[in-house]
């Protein structure tokens, strides 16, 4: 193999990577311009990241007339339902969820006198749908709608008496759910029980991790105990992660340049190995067998599963690439190359389902790759297989006399 057709492979897995970076650039976009197309319509159905706050409560001050002081529960039992429902839209799933939401809050007059004490429960979110809403104090039912987000009631307690505070409804959000304590700088007897159907649990940073937690079914039972805190930080939980197929594609788009360098490399060595003479015309439609895996599979992916799309695809672009070198160069090449392009095209890019497993990938490729080439390799006379070879001129035919 001469220099220049050693250089020639290289322009042609340049021009390659190009085009890649063109599909990479177009799948991107597509998946940007779909997400600020269905955002919006998805939040509006299903309702945006819902964050509950703990109830405020309030009474007149004694000897200073219309002066409020907010004060907290006396306890707090909460009971949560997380049910995980993601809904696709184009190339991207948005992590949709229901949640069943119950508490019982225990109010007691913490005055000594006979004192009218205002509730102020507010909606985890303005424009969210909540079905089957229920809230009681003191034994007696409301049917006030919300002001300002806020569904407010009163009651005329005796000094020291206890009434329970309960609250009942049926939601939908995205993303995450949280139990806040805003307005409540101490929190005391409360216990929160988390009910997950999924098992991928996500406590997001600066968020409070559960007090127990047990399995249950196909999730987790959580819950959260304080009995006396002071700056109690927020509940929440994280959605599991749904793999998106316009980030899968283009990431695997991006990075496909990587694996065809990969691949390239290794057909080099070996056709120096067994003496096998690959034209540049020879890797251009190769390069382009191996381009057909990202093309096919950035299209599919919106028709069928993100699994059988890239079965799919990977099947056919082994099948274009083993076939083309099985007729160019016999079996025993074909199936080295078959088990190379696997290696590098196919399972390289099925790295991109699990995340922070790309540069691991990478590394544990380039290495094999090198070990493997120096082993193989080691006997080639270098001097010799790139050495350029003259053309043979015969010589002059004689002429008669």
């Amino acid at each position: 193999m001469s220099i220049i057709r050693l250089l020639s492979i290289i322009a042609i897995a340049a021009c390659s990577a190009v085009a890649w970076f063109v599909l990479g650039g177009a799948i991107t976009l597509r998946s940007q311009e779909g997400d600020r197309r269905f955002h919006q319509e998805v939040a509006g159905n299903w309702g945006p990241v819902l964050e509950q706050t703990h109830p405020v409560l309030a009474h007149e001050t004694p000897g200073a007339s219309g002066m409020m002081r907010t004060f907290a529960p006396e306890s707090g039992m909460v009971d949560v339902r997380l049910r995980h429902e993601p809904k696709r839209k184009g190339l991207l799933w948005y992590r949709t969820y229901a949640v069943d939401f119950h508490a019982v809050y225990q109010v007691r007059n913490p005055t000594p006198i006979e004192q009218t004490i205002h509730v102020s429960f507010r909606l985890p979110a303005e424009g969210a749908r909540y079905d089957s809403f229920e809230l009681s104090f003191g034994g007696k039912a409301t049917d006030r709608a919300p002001v300002d987000g806020e569904i407010r009631e009163s009651l005329r307690m005796k000094p020291g008496e206890v009434v329970p505070l309960e609250v009942s409804y049926r939601g939908t959000g995205m993303n995450r759910w949280t139990y806040q304590f805003e307005q409540v700088r101490r929190v005391r007897d409360f216990v929160l029980t988390m009910d997950t159907g999924f098992s991928e649990i996500d406590i997001p940073a600066g968020s409070e991790s559960p007090s127990d937690r047990a399995r249950r079914g196909n999730g987790w039972r959580l819950v959260w105990n304080y009995e006396d805190v002071i700056g109690a930080h927020a509940i929440a939980m994280d959605m599991p992660k749904v793999p998106n197929p316009g980030d899968i594609a283009g990431r695997m788009t991006f990075f496909a340049p990587v694996s065809l360098v990969f691949f390239f490399a290794v057909l080099v060595m070996v056709s120096l190995k067994r003496g096998v003479d690959l034209h540049p015309m020879n890797y251009f439609f190769l390069a382009a067998g191996c381009f057909a895996f990202q093309l096919l599979f950035a299209y599919l992916v919106d028709l069928l599963p993100l699994l059988p799309s890239f079965g799919i695809s990977a099947a056919v672009s082994l099948l274009l690439v083993t076939g083309y070198l099985w007729r160019l160069a016999g079996a025993g090449f074909a199936r080295i190359a078959a088990a190379a392009q696997f290696s590098y095209m196919v399972l390289f890019s099925y790295s991109f389902f699990f995340d922070g497993l790309t540069g691991l990938t990478i590394t544990v490729g380039a290495v094999v790759t090198l070990a493997l080439l120096m082993f193989f390799t080691a006997g080639v006379d270098w001097s010799s297989a790139l050495r350029r070879r003259r053309k043979v001129v015969p010589p002059p035919v004689p002429t008669a006399a």
